[in-house]
């Protein structure tokens, strides 16, 4: 099992934002910090056939109430703009890395280094019980490329403390990325037996995905899930997913999290 540092994002976003002029202004008020993990089994890597157990932590900052949805596909994030209708702010993502120990399908291809990737998240509630959101991150160290991802949920409360949500998922990523991860080129074609494959950007998956949330209390909140992901354009034409993966990608979980409130003057 391994655990992401993903909160080291949210201590930069912080940095940037608390400057002289505008710190007194933009953190007085009622404040939220959500902390809690998924224990979440997946696909080995994107595009593999075999499946594996992992960690992720849930890390989320906010003015005022907590917001009426999330979703365990939001990424650590800190609201700087948020409102009953747009939540708006900075968006992280820690990326594992990836060789040939994480699965034997990637024998003979370089070894992916772990990083990370920032950017900007906007959350629009449109209506009491939908919620849309979209995500863009630049990567950096693993990957030079841009990766944008966008969900719609619908939700509903079949009990005072028991929701249901449900809605479809895209993402996109530029060369930068699906090179990185799904590129083979002369050298790693002769090491690993697969055929050369050189990918550009666009649409990489499609899917949806939906959770079942306890509210435990009014602090600690439960939620099991899981999502159906297809791979699709430059993702889904790699010769690693092609030969030796599945474009058919499942996982399932189980989340908690406990959320903080806090007040500044």
């Amino acid at each position: 099992m391994r655990k992401c540092p993903s909160i080291h994002v949210l201590t930069i976003a912080l940095a940037l934002a608390a400057t002289p002029a505008v710190a007194e202004g933009l953190f007085s008020g009622n404040w939220y910090l959500t902390l809690g993990g998924s224990g979440i089994s997946a696909p080995t890597f994107e595009g593999s056939k075999d499946r594996k157990f992992f960690f992720s932590p849930i890390i989320s900052v906010g003015r005022g109430g907590a917001p009426r949805f999330s979703s365990r596909n939001d990424n650590p994030s800190f609201a700087i703009y948020d409102t009953d209708v747009l939540r708006a702010g900075v968006v992280g993502k820690f990326v594992p890395g990836r060789d040939a120990d994480t699965d034997d399908a990637l024998r003979g291809l370089s070894e992916v280094k772990w990083g990370g990737e920032v950017g900007a998240f906007a959350d629009l509630y449109m209506t009491d019980y939908l919620r849309a959101r979209a995500e863009i991150r630049q990567g950096f160290r693993a990957h030079d490329g841009l990766v944008a991802d966008v969900a719609l949920d619908a939700f509903t409360d079949m009990a005072p403390d028991l929701r249901v949500s449900a809605g479809p998922r895209m993402s996109y990523a530029t060369s930068g990325y699906t090179e990185a991860y799904y590129g083979v080129n002369a050298t790693e074609s002769a090491a690993s037996g697969l055929s050369q494959y050189d990918p550009e950007g666009g649409i990489t998956s499609y899917g949806a995905g939906g959770a079942i949330t306890w509210d435990a209390t009014d602090k600690l909140q439960v939620s099991a899930f899981t999502e159906y992901k297809r791979l699709a354009g430059p993702v889904a034409d790699s010769s690693l997913v092609q030969e030796r993966g599945s474009k058919n990608q499942l996982m399932f979980g189980l989340s908690a999290s406990y959320k903080f409130g806090v007040s500044f003057d």
